[in-house]
């Protein structure tokens, strides 16, 4: 993989400084949406099948992941991004309008969460490869540590703030906050000198199918890559299970207000931004097999701990240790990825592992509605937590040991 050399050290980086300010803006606004949404579907309709079908389709544009590879592999990086910056600022905002003004339709929510669902799928993957060429190389693991600290910061400050601004005005501000944080995102990006990519030559469907065919093959035969993708695999589809009824367990289940939920959430980012720092420390004394499989049985654990009391002590602390374990999963397998690639196929690596890892979120966002619906939630995030759990061994593979 092919960093950029004669990018600036570390510390005289300032466009990696930028570049991590404006995705604490944006991380500070998801989590505020993630909070905000739920409860206005729950106002909406009262049912937990609706919500898991929101998530369902904004999930579902993950069966694209192999064409936006493709997509940040030739075309224009930088124009991609500030696109779907744009699209997600005006989405968001007109459902939190909307609401607001107490005109906001469930369907309009089916179609909003799908066309953002589409726009993160894409700038997530573009984002990934553009990573490298604003870094130098040994930077790397630094970096993705500390933007996973600064999304853990994120979640620390802001489901706290956000659910007493939304418990004392309007879950639809929530979504407006959501929307201004795209806007400083697009600002942020727009200041970045990102190397472009621009496709020269016609891309014909042929093309293009075999510049896919192309990541996945690397991937299959790369195998630290493959063996992480399995295990996240089925991680994502029991964690999934878990996340589309988190708030709605908390709300209907624990009996949380938003400012409880908010709070319970924020406890979890303070444990969490340790976590992802401390990454490349264990990094240096441990192989990312000990590391991901240590951290996915404790965040599998956490899942299933969520179930035993209903005490906000309690949650909050397991909310913590999963968070945690996300926290130092994260740059541990975005790392590999990237080490691991060459950057003419970066994206499409980014693209098709994730395509491979979450190409189930759908399925599972649907089958947590379907399931809580009929079961309650206790039963849907108890499945989800032995799931996450199991799929941890998958980390376990000889492979992983030299990565």
């Amino acid at each position: 993989m092919e960093s950029k050399e004669n990018a600036p050290e570390f510390k005289k980086n300032f466009q990696v400084f930028r570049f991590i300010g404006g995705n604490l803006v944006s991380f500070f606004g998801d989590q505020v949406y993630l909070i905000a949404l739920p409860l206005i579907v729950l106002a909406i309709t009262g049912s937990p099948l609706s919500m898991g079908i929101v998530a369902a389709l904004e999930k579902l544009p993950i069966l694209i992941q192999p064409f936006t590879g493709v997509l940040a592999d030739n075309y224009n990086r930088k124009k991609i991004l500030l696109f779907c910056d744009l699209g997600r600022f005006l989405t968001v905002g007109l459902l939190g309008f909307f609401y607001i003004i107490n005109t906001l339709t469930i369907w309009e929510i089916y179609g909003g969460a799908l066309i953002v669902g589409l726009l993160t799928q894409v700038y997530n993957t573009c984002q990934f490869a553009s990573v490298p060429k604003l870094v130098q190389k040994k930077d790397l693991q630094l970096v993705n540590s500390i933007n996973t600290g600064v999304f853990q910061t994120a979640v620390f400050v802001a489901p706290g703030l956000g659910g007493i601004l939304i418990s004392i005005f309007n879950p639809g501000i929530g979504l407006i906050i959501n929307s201004f944080s795209f806007l400083v995102g697009f600002i942020v990006i727009l200041s970045l000198n990102i190397d472009s990519n621009i496709q020269k030559d016609t891309m014909t469907s042929t093309k293009m199918f075999i510049e896919i065919k192309e990541g996945f093959k690397f991937v299959l035969r790369v195998k630290p890559i493959l063996y992480s993708n399995l295990a996240m695999l089925f991680s994502i589809f029991g964690t999934t299970l878990f996340l589309t009824m988190l708030v709605i367990h908390l709300k209907s289940t624990a009996h949380f207000d938003a400012t409880q939920i908010g709070y319970l959430l924020s406890i979890g980012g303070v444990a969490a931004i340790g976590g992802a720092l401390t990454t490349s420390w264990l990094k240096q004394h441990f192989s990312y097999r000990i590391i991901l499989f240590s951290a996915g049985v404790l965040g599998g654990g956490s899942i299933i701990g969520f179930v035993v009391y209903d005490s906000f002590l309690w949650l909050a602390v397991m909310n913590a240790v999963g968070a945690v374990s996300a926290a130092i999963m994260t740059p541990c397998i975005v790392t590999i990825r990237q080490n691991l690639s060459p950057n003419h196929l970066l994206g499409r690596v980014q693209a098709t592992s994730r395509f491979m890892t979450w190409f189930l979120m759908p399925v599972s966002a649907l089958v947590a509605g379907l399931v809580a619906e009929q079961f309650g939630t206790t039963l849907t995030i108890l499945v989800g937590g032995i799931i996450a759990t199991g799929a941890s061994f998958i980390y376990l593979h000889p492979s992983l040991k030299k990565a």
